[in-house]
């Protein structure tokens, strides 16, 4: 853990990580929207939060994390 008001290599690469999970999650409902008879209307942002957590999830399930 880095020190108040400061940022190490290990931080980066956890800042990195959800960054990729977040954009990940938003390209999901993006290709999910332009699937005829898909439409989520006013609960898009609910459902890129969810398929976020999804996306952490399966990440977590499928990939040794014990190294972290």
């Amino acid at each position: 853990m880095s020190k108040k008001y400061e940022l190490n290599k290990k931080d980066m690469i956890k800042i990195g990580k959800g960054a990729m999970i977040t954009l990940l999650a938003a390209l999901f409902t993006y290709l999910a929207q332009i699937i005829p008879g898909i439409d989520f209307g006013t609960y898009s942002p609910t459902v890129t939060a969810l398929l976020g957590i999804f996306i952490n999830t399966a990440r977590k399930y499928f990939v040794d994390i014990r190294g972290d």
